[in-house]
């Protein structure tokens, strides 16, 4: 039973490893913040939005780049 169980957490350790959480605020120029702003994972389909005071969290791998676009505003990424 512990070898099961250690060879289950095993096979887990390489997504903890790639997965990550980025959270972050989008702001305008001139720091108030932008709610309802879509930020993604480019060449994915993961994505979410700003909150009212312009929070974000998303999940990506290492190695991703962010798109942020809002009606309005030039589309940006970082990497």
């Amino acid at each position: 039973m512990k070898k099961i169980l250690l060879l289950l957490f095993l096979a887990g350790c390489p997504y903890f490893l790639i997965a990550q959480q980025v959270s972050g605020t989008v702001k305008d120029a001139t720091g108030l913040p932008l709610p309802g702003v879509n930020v993604s994972e480019k060449n994915t389909e993961n994505g979410t939005t700003t909150d009212f005071d312009g929070n974000f969290t998303i999940s990506v791998d290492g190695s991703a780049t962010l798109v942020f676009s809002y009606v309005g505003f030039e589309t940006s990424e970082v990497d």
